[in-house]
């Protein structure tokens, strides 16, 4: 028997605002993109950073709270498994995209702009279950 595991921990900052739309059956689906930066020193010793683009989809409460209180810029800790979604377009062409479907969604740091001088979280955060400091996240 092969042994298969689908389990991704990501971390990053949105590129954009969320997007939260409800599905036919009045479902909730919150979609946002997330630059994930990955800084690196080559055998030559020359430093280099590399960025990876991943969307999040998040469905249930927890996407109408990540499309409440997430916005551009804001880090956030993302589990969940890789899921690949593919479609045809309706010139007849098959395209395909790899996305993190989320299980668990943590807003690291205060919000961009609320001014609590990162002192912890703002009352959304906390009622989102975030740690207090970000030091306590165990990854």
């Amino acid at each position: 028997m092969a042994f298969t595991m689908n389990k991704l921990f990501a971390g990053g900052n949105l590129v954009r605002d969320p997007e939260l739309r409800y599905i036919p059956s009045g479902s909730p689906v919150c979609t946002f993109d997330l630059a994930i930066n990955r800084a690196y020193t080559t055998q030559a010793g020359e430093k280099r950073e590399d960025v990876c683009f991943l969307t999040v989809v998040v469905w249930g409460k927890q996407a109408e709270t990540c499309g409440q209180h997430l916005a551009k810029g804001r880090t956030v800790l993302v589990e969940g498994h890789l899921q690949q979604r593919t479609w045809e377009t309706p010139e007849g062409q098959k395209r395909s995209k790899l996305e993190l479907v989320a299980e668990r969604v943590q807003f690291v740091g205060p919000k961009p702009g609320n001014g609590n001088g990162g002192n912890g979280p703002s009352a959304p955060e906390a009622e989102a279950g975030v740690p207090a400091n970000a030091d306590e996240v165990p990854f």
